[in-house]
């Protein structure tokens, strides 16, 4: 305590007091500022906002790596992101590879989702378009033999069908459960839903971490406050004008930094003195997986995007193929005692044409009650509860790691950010009690 020797505070006036005083509050008060700001940069924008440098993309590849990190620059831009929106694709993938790949595979979702009721739907949903569709496909393929054909005869071709539907449609249901693994591939459903949709991200995190969030502002004053009493005092004891600026970027490191402690850290539960000390976000685990499992059963992994995913997706090829494949033998039995004379009378080839024809046909709408979105949301409580008991049983570390890993790498530009506003607090501070600036004393 050699510095505060010759501290003498009788002797100072009402200005120094007011001076000395006023440095926690001002301390206080940028560290909610700065917590605040620190959110409005992690949400805001949802999408890039900024102009185009030029040469600017040049120039930032001879930078540092985290500098050519921030959101717009290696594309030579200026302007700014916010971090998880910018940073949902990667928000995707490791929720896939953290938390959802941990939840069950593709087949445990496709069960979970009731296939009985999935083939019940589809058949309340594809009888009524199916007299339609087969004669579309017989006109299509077989005009005259279809025109010829007495109406009785016609409508007992459609019947057989319509008999083989249930069968059929079950085959079709049972079979996509046991390829569904080869068919759906969540990490690509994931990443591309969480990219085309950066909203979703942030509500996620926001719904999730509302609390947290919340109270991370509300600390930022009190951690800039009590941070502020012994800037005060070093300010007093030192008394040069350049010493509150410098400070002032620890005070605003230390906030951010702090506060996103408080949230995260420790991740398992600790005693320290006696206390049990754990991240704010932790002790709720149960509750946010309810949050968050709401989130991904209701918008992420629906029944209506893995009907989409199935036939439009990557693999959508394979699925089509797959469902023909079980649907040829339904056109077979349809023929039943009289498919050898209809393939005699017209050919074996024209036969088999007409019964991919008629197969193809009703891959599409075999798959289209998938994207019924009424449907989907009555599967969605199952969905919900199955994520919801899974990210519940997830350690701790886990169950972390999927709200923060995302902008783990970017927290350096929230405690950068701090750092700034910290010196900028500690210039206005001396600009109104030191240089008197602003004509205050």
């Amino acid at each position: 305590m050699e510095w505060l020797h010759g501290f003498d505070v009788t002797a100072w006036d009402t200005h120094q007091w007011i001076t000395f005083a006023t440095i926690p509050v001002f301390t206080g008060v940028v560290g909610w500022l700065i917590n605040w700001s620190g959110l409005w940069m992690l949400f805001s924008p949802i999408r890039y906002y900024g102009v185009t440098i030029p040469g600017m993309r040049e120039l930032v590849s001879l930078m540092p790596r985290k500098l050519q990190e921030i959101p717009g620059w290696p594309e030579g831009k200026v302007g700014w992101q916010g971090i998880v929106p910018a940073r949902a694709a990667k928000m995707g993938s490791i929720a896939v590879d953290k938390v959802i790949a941990k939840l069950g595979t593709p087949a445990d979702f496709y069960q979970q989702l009731e296939p009985e009721r999935i083939a019940e739907h589809i058949i309340e949903t594809f009888r009524p378009d199916l007299p339609a569709m087969v004669d579309q496909v017989m006109m299509a393929e077989q005009p005259r033999l279809w025109r010829d054909l007495p109406r009785p005869v016609r409508q007992a071709v459609i019947e057989r069908v319509d008999a083989q539907l249930p069968n059929v449609v079950t085959q079709v249901t049972d079979d996509i459960g046991v390829q569904i693994d080869q068919l759906l591939d969540p990490k690509i459903l994931v990443i591309d839903h969480f990219k085309q949709n950066p909203d979703l991200v942030v509500r996620l995190f926001r719904d999730i971490g509302k609390k947290e969030l919340d109270l991370m502002v509300l600390f930022g004053f009190i951690f800039g406050f009590l941070l502020g009493i012994p800037v005060a005092y070093i300010d007093v004891a030192v008394h040069q004008w350049w010493l509150l600026p410098i400070l002032g970027i620890f005070v605003g490191w230390t906030t951010n930094l702090l506060g996103m402690q408080l949230i995260f850290e420790p991740a398992e539960p600790k005693r320290i003195l006696g206390f049990k000390v754990q991240g704010l976000f932790l002790r709720r685990q149960d509750e946010c997986a309810e949050d968050y499992a709401r989130v991904i059963a209701d918008e992420v992994i629906t029944l209506e995007r893995i009907g989409d995913f199935l036939v439009d997706g990557p693999r959508g090829d394979r699925t089509r193929q797959m469902l023909a494949t079980a649907l040829r033998p339904a056109i077979d039995k349809a023929a039943g005692p009289l498919r050898g004379a209809v393939r005699v009378a017209m050919g074996g080839n024209r036969f088999d044409s007409i019964r991919d024809a008629v197969a193809h046909e009703a891959v599409g709408r075999t798959i289209e009650p998938f994207r019924d979105p009424e449907f989907s949301r009555q599967q969605a409580d199952r969905m919900q509860a199955l994520v919801a008991r899974r990210t519940k049983e997830l350690p701790p570390a886990d169950f972390v790691e999927m709200m923060r890993a995302a902008v783990k790498e970017d927290e350096w530009m929230l405690y950068a950010h701090g750092a700034v506003m910290g010196a900028a607090g500690g210039f206005l501070h001396l600009a109104v009690f030191t240089w008197n600036l602003l004509g205050i004393f």
